[in-house]
């Protein structure tokens, strides 16, 4: 199977959890991360989707999978249950509306997978063996998140400020590319990581000018 990769825009967008149980909960944590309209249904739920929903977070219908729970109105729906007939029945009645469709851990009915992930803020870094072995997915995940700091989120924060800032000027986004390269290959991630702000204020000075400091741009784009 060779899958195509791609990252979805799932905010504001109806998407249906079946399954309460842990797998359930990390899947329902990522997908309000990314913003979505999330319903889950389950007659038994773990405590933390319990207290999403007593909290407004969620819609939860403390119940059995029903075949009506499926709508050409959801967007995704993600079947998180520990019954095979089940989760057949979820993937039978997403494909009646060509719903994209994934089912824990069951490659052979889902329509799409999900790797595993390293977030750092904005970079997403995704590792899939196109579900031959989850295992050493989990391996790379592992050894990916101990390489990518959280400096990383630092760093991409600041150059989306600068870029945002560049841009509001009135400056071609190509026209600074090979600034942009330079503050990469000038160690900006390194000097993140080691609190070096003074290095990094001279480094933005020399390539942007002195409205580009980090206390400027923290206050014109409310970086932290």
């Amino acid at each position: 199977m060779k899958y195509y990769p791609v990252n979805l825009d799932i905010k504001n967008k109806k998407c249906l959890v079946i399954g309460g149980g842990s797998v359930s909960s990390r899947k329902v944590e990522t997908l309000l991360e990314c913003g979505a309209a999330l319903t889950v249904v389950s007659p038994a739920v773990t405590k933390e989707i319990q207290k999403l929903a007593d909290n407004g977070f969620i819609k939860l219908k403390k119940r059995p999978y029903k075949t009506s729970d499926i709508d050409e109105k959801v967007f995704l729906v993600i079947g998180a249950t520990d019954n095979d007939e089940l989760n057949k029945q979820i993937h039978k009645d997403a494909e009646q509306f060509n719903l994209l469709c994934n089912i824990a851990d069951r490659p052979k009915v889902c329509n799409f997978i999900l790797p595993a992930i390293v977030h750092r803020g904005d970079l997403v870094i995704a590792v899939s063996t196109s579900g031959k072995s989850p295992a050493f997915a989990k391996k790379l995940r592992q050894r990916l998140e101990k390489e990518y700091g959280d400096e990383y989120a630092k760093f991409l924060q600041l150059m989306g400020a600068i870029r945002k800032k560049l841009l509001s000027c009135e400056h071609e986004p190509e026209a600074h590319k090979h600034l942009f390269e330079q503050l990469i290959s000038k160690g900006l991630v390194k000097m993140i990581k080691n609190g070096k702000e003074a290095e990094i204020d001279a480094l933005l000075t020399d390539l942007f000018g002195m409205e580009y400091r980090l206390n400027n741009l923290q206050k014109d784009l409310e970086i932290h």
